[in-house]
């Protein structure tokens, strides 16, 4: 399935990151992961933004959160900070982890994992950004086929039950 028009540059599956405070949000991420804005609009009733953004070979976007519409028209989409909670983590793909890391905490991302070499080839970590969204930076240091992950992975989490 083509994708034409204004909307060329989306790929088939494209992360739509609700947010409160979209400007700052396109900021953060300019900061702190070297997105570039490639669209940016002001929603009709002028509360909130919807923007497209690229970080690396991706694209991304923003929406300001926005409750129901009172005739029902449009559900409600909310924020992780009016959730408590989000349900995806970002993988961000970068040359230099170590350095990509610090620079989201310089710009305002809390970490929630230090950087670490993991079992399955990458050097990685996690940081929360001021928006409730959690990623997931990495660089690749060693191409492990699947059999060798699965290996790797047994000795890592050896001894530990499954969960419940």
């Amino acid at each position: 399935m083509a994708v034409k028009g204004a909307h060329a540059e989306l790929g088939t599956v494209t992360p739509n990151l609700m947010v409160r405070g979209g400007r700052k949000a396109i900021e953060f991420y300019v900061r702190a992961f070297g997105a570039r804005l490639l669209y940016d609009s002001a929603m009709p009733d002028g509360h909130g933004i919807h923007a497209h953004l690229r970080i690396g070979q991706s694209i991304v976007l923003v929406t300001d959160e926005r409750p129901p519409s009172p005739e029902g028209m449009m559900l409600g989409v909310a924020a992780p900070e009016s959730l408590g909670a989000t349900s995806t983590i970002l993988e961000l793909y970068v040359d230099d982890v170590d350095a990509a890391y610090q620079r989201a905490v310089d710009a305002g991302a809390k970490p929630m994992m230090p950087i670490r070499d993991a079992f399955f080839g990458d050097r990685f970590g996690w940081v929360l950004d001021p928006f409730g969204h959690l990623w997931s930076l990495a660089t690749v240091v060693e191409e492990l086929t699947p059999e060798e992950i699965r290996e790797r992975m047994a000795v890592a989490f050896q001894g530990r039950g499954p969960r419940s």
